[in-house]
């Protein structure tokens, strides 16, 4: 099946039209049990990346995507976005 028939088949889909939710991953943290038992209103709670490394996006606990951080503009200032960098080849599906 080439390119053209997989959009073919995907646009063509009922399927299309059903909302996903993507889970975004910025990064993980380990404290240990009594550090969490300790976190309060305004704690810091270090993760295991810096703001300039990409994040993961995943739907379920598939790997579909990885981008970076961004803020949107205009009417949806402040809101955050995430910028594409790597996309995974759905040529087989999620």
């Amino acid at each position: 099946m080439d390119d053209a028939d997989i959009t073919a088949t995907a646009n063509g889909s009922p399927f299309t039209q059903v909302p996903i939710e993507i889970m975004i991953s910025v990064g993980r943290a380990r404290p240990l049990v009594r550090d969490l038992l300790r976190l309060r209103r305004d704690a810091i709670l270090p993760l295991d990346r810096k703001v300039s490394d990409p994040v993961d996006l995943y739907v379920g606990d598939r790997l579909i995507a990885r981008g970076e951080l961004t803020e949107l503009e205009g009417e949806q200032a402040g809101q955050l976005a995430v910028r594409l960098t790597e996309v995974a080849d759905f040529g087989d599906g999620l």
